[in-house]
């Protein structure tokens, strides 16, 4: 945090970097519900088509909000258990 006094005996304000007053507004560091097919694709490590491979075959779920296809992160979970479990 910054600190600045605009005049000679003001009160002392406390101003937060940009980053984290937008994190503030937006509801602090809540991690994200879902996020777009290419960003599920590189949070797991695999490539796209490989993902749309997957998504085609019904191991990951999607959800489509008008023209955006988005993963939940619970399916990118659930995702990688199956693999550790060895069921994909």
């Amino acid at each position: 945090m910054t600190r600045r006094d605009d005049q000679k005996g003001a009160p002392e304000q406390l101003s937060l970097p940009y980053h984290q007053a937008r994190r503030i507004r937006n509801g602090g560091d809540a991690a994200p519900l879902a996020v777009r097919v290419s960003q599920a694709a590189r949070m797991v490590g695999l490539g796209r088509s490989k993902f749309y491979e997957l998504i085609a075959a019904g191991d990951v779920e999607t959800v489509k909000i008008g023209r955006c296809t988005l993963v939940p992160i619970e399916s990118l979970h659930d995702l990688i258990e199956k693999a550790r479990e060895g069921r994909l």
